[in-house]
This record gives C-alpha cells, sequence and structure tokens, in this order.
C-alpha cells in the first residue's frame, strides 16, 4: 500500500473513531475530527504531512501526493 492510501486511511479512521468515542463518551472528541480535518487541509496546501514523513522513514512505497 502507497504512503498516500496510507495517509487516507488512518484519516478516515480517526474521524470515524472520534465520532464513535463522541456518542459513546463525551462530545470534547469532536477535537480529534476537527483536527484530522484541519490537518489534511493544510497539507493539501502545503504538501507537509507528518504522517507521510514518518511512513516514508518506515519504508513504505510513495505514492502520488507524497
Amino acid at each position: 500500500m502507497s504512503i498516500d492510501r496510507i495517509v487516507m486511511a488512518f484519516a478516515g479512521s480517526m474521524v470515524l473513531l472520534s465520532l464513535l468515542l463522541s456518542q459513546l463518551a463525551s462530545p470534547w472528541w469532536l477535537l480529534l475530527a476537527a483536527f484530522v480535518g484541519v490537518n489534511l487541509l493544510q497539507a493539501a496546501f502545503t504538501g507537509f504531512c507528518p504522517l507521510a514523513r514518518a511512513l516514508k522513514r518506515l519504508g513504505a512505497k510513495p505514492g502520488a501526493a507524497f
């Protein structure tokens, strides 16, 4: 799996986890979804993604975006 797909899968998982936890535990978990969204938005404009950098160092196959 390429870095791009791993980043998208991880971001989607974090949003879904945030939504689940906001229903089961506390609405404050929605801040996690907001953080993920802001990070995706800034990565779209700047090209900088901390997870993509970490995955590249770990040897993941590069994709088109990262």
